[in-house]
């Protein structure tokens, strides 16, 4: 295998790690991310970084994972299913955000490469590619905030036809089939990308992890001291049960780490600390609740008629704030 671009994204994956937990330290105020470092047989290493019951963050998990295996299991590529049982390598970080407010949405971040043995019969010795992308899931959503997140993901992209293709995956990924819901307002996703070679892809997801940020630490900030009631908590916890449905019976990336042996706590780290399920629950018509099934969770354009520059700006469409 070669490792010069496993080493290139590694380093990248790890400066994202270190930022993104400095910035949600810094908004907390109040505790501080956690984990021990631990290096597997083969020669990889796992990062876990936990920050758990903050002032403003109930929960997040920041990990960074270098995978080293003799079979790569099937759930880590859907377009390549005969890679499935090759020797490879995957470095990825994953990030999640479960906020205390219920006025702050649950944030998402998965960014992933792997390369890949390709065997005997292929001409060349490797095979790669990047997965991953970004998602939001709001509870009591502001159309100015949803707008904010759709616009940083279009810059991101620096090209409106990646955005379409990566924001209609996100809108046909995180949806809750036994449920026939959407799990929240969407974002990017792609999978299996390798479109331009590796610098052009390599330059794409690194502008994505830096988006994250850019695209959620305002909504934080912006929502975080906003009153709220024991109804409002319960709302959220019962959304955090469709959080936890998705991750736990559609998510590949969930089943990839159960099939390739990583450690069970890491895995299972980006389920909500506290959800609830109320037998046939129904929200109320007119309802902020309502509001965001009816309104909000349908896929639509939320950035129609924008072009890269004016995302990349931050200058934005004047959208009433209905709340």
């Amino acid at each position: 295998m070669t490792y010069s671009n496993i080493q290139r994204v590694r380093e990248e994956f790890l400066r994202l790690q270190r930022e993104i937990t400095l910035s949600l330290e810094t908004l907390d105020k109040q505790n501080r991310f956690e984990g021990n470092d631990t290096k597997t047989p083969l020669g990889g290493m796992s990062k876990p970084r936990i920050l758990s019951q903050g002032q403003h963050v109930e929960k997040s998990a920041v990990h960074f994972t270098h995978s080293v295996g003799q079979s790569l299991p099937q759930a880590a590529t859907k377009r390549n299913p005969n890679l499935g049982g090759r020797p490879f390598q995957a470095v990825s970080i994953s990030v999640i955000v479960h906020p205390r407010n219920p006025f702050v949405p649950t944030a998402h971040m998965n960014l992933r490469f792997f390369e890949v043995e390709s065997g005997e019969s292929s001409n060349e010795t490797t095979t790669w590619y990047f997965g991953g992308g970004f998602d939001l899931t709001p509870f009591y959503p502001f159309h100015e905030d949803v707008i904010h997140w759709h616009q940083m993901a279009f810059a991101a992209c620096e090209n409106s036809s990646i955005y379409t293709r990566f924001k209609k995956q996100c809108d046909e990924y995180f949806f809750l089939t036994h449920r026939q819901e959407p799990r929240g307002i969407g974002g990017l996703f792609f999978d299996d990308w390798s479109e331009g070679g590796f610098e052009t892809s390599f330059q794409l997801v690194s502008r994505i992890g830096n988006y994250f940020w850019q695209a959620y630490g305002p909504i934080f900030e912006k929502r975080m001291t906003t009153p709220w009631s024991e109804a409002h908590e319960e709302w959220m916890l019962i959304r955090r049960g469709r959080y936890a449905e998705f991750n736990l019976a559609i998510d590949r990336g969930t089943k990839y780490g159960l099939q390739s042996g990583r450690r069970i706590e890491n895995v299972l780290s980006s389920l909500p600390p506290r959800a609830m399920w109320i037998y046939d629950h129904k929200t109320k018509p007119g309802s902020q609740e309502q509001s965001l099934i009816q309104e909000f969770l349908p896929p639509r354009d939320w950035i129609k008629n924008l072009s890269v520059d004016k995302c990349g700006d931050k200058l934005s469409q004047r959208v009433d704030d209905k709340r």
